[in-house]
């Protein structure tokens, strides 16, 4: 990395030179314009619409438009006479909790790097910043502007976020927001359901620009000369819910689906590929488990044949000695009749 800026930050008596660089950096893919036909860049001249001469930079001045076709020009001594703080420096205003700062004031991130000797006050303030758990309010001037910033620590650096100043942020003014709309109770709760069952913690490098990808292989196919081919199967947008409620509780079968959870008795929702596969084998499992093999069953017969036939000559002596008794019984009643 390059440093794109030198100077000094500054709390209370202590200073501590530091070098400045973009702590960002953009991915996005960009292009030329060009001729059609031969592939020839499009140049633009700088041109003047009044005397219709190419200017040349050294000649340009810096005009803002007071309507009716009137201009102001300003000049690099004008500029000079504005109450600019010192370009080279960093000051700390106060330390206050960082989730008092609305994260839609940040604008550009730029890490800090000890300079020279100066590393003992720069951890020394890092340090204080990770134990009271604040970040520092600064005025920078980066670019002949003077701008709020914040100091906070990120992995054991400080890291200088740029802010928006409060007149820069738009109010929202929709007609909604005047509207008297009501959230059913049970609404509210399938929401806030269905908010659970997609709960994570946020992995910023599971997500990756797949239009990016997509357009670095069009131009590497373009460079290669072969023939890209599309997908030919295009997902749909999905259609706009007409139940609420029902939209909510499908969202929350599909989202317990898809992470392998059992469904709710007497839910509706549409399974997907990964869920009807993962049915489809725990139905197998299960049907497997119930019916037991050919070789179990025969098995487990085979003890309850050999017990019957052990019981059969049992039971037959039983009958016979019954039978004998019946016959003798006659002959005895006779003996005491005579």
């Amino acid at each position: 990395m390059r440093a794109i800026w030198k100077g000094a930050v500054s709390f209370g008596l202590v200073s501590i030179a530091v070098k400045l660089y973009s702590a960002t950096e953009e991915k996005d893919i960009r292009f030329h314009q060009v001729h059609r036909d031969d592939g020839g860049r499009i140049r633009y001249k700088r041109t003047c619409q009044v005397c219709g001469e190419e200017v040349s930079y050294d000649d340009i001045a810096k005009g803002y438009d007071i309507g009716g076709g009137e201009m102001v020009i300003l000049t690099d001594e004008d500029f000079a006479e504005l109450p600019l703080s010192t370009s080279h420096a960093i000051d700390v205003l106060e330390f206050v909790p960082a989730e008092q700062v609305d994260p839609i004031l940040y604008n550009k991130a730029y890490f800090l790097e000890p300079d020279g000797a100066a590393t003992k006050p720069y951890v020394l303030l890092r340090d204080a910043l990770t134990d009271s758990e604040r970040v520092a309010i600064v005025k920078v001037a980066l670019r002949q502007r003077e701008q709020l910033a914040t100091l906070r620590v990120r992995e054991g650096v400080l890291l200088l976020n740029t802010m928006l100043w409060p007149d820069e942020i738009r109010k929202p003014d929709f007609g909604f927001l005047d509207e008297d709309l009501k959230v059913r109770p049970p609404e509210l709760a399938m929401a806030s359901s269905l908010i659970d069952s997609m709960a994570g913690d946020f992995q910023p490098d599971e997500f990756t620009d797949d239009y990016r990808a997509a357009l670095q292989e069009v131009i590497d196919a373009k460079v290669e000369g072969r023939e890209v081919v599309q997908p030919e199967e295009v997902e749909e947008a999905p259609a706009a819910a007409v139940d609420l409620m029902a939209a909510l509780k499908a969202s929350v079968e599909r989202a317990k689906a898809a992470r392998g959870e059992a469904p709710a008795r007497g839910g509706g929702a549409e399974p997907t590929p990964i869920s009807a596969a993962r049915s489809a084998k725990k139905a197998a499992e299960k049907k497997a488990a119930k019916a037991p093999t050919k070789k179990a069953a025969e098995k487990k017969a085979a003890p309850k044949k050999a017990a019957e036939k052990k019981a059969a000559p049992k039971k037959a002596a039983a009958a016979e000695k019954k039978t004998g008794a019946k016959k003798a019984a006659p002959k005895k009643a006779a003996r005491k009749t005579a």
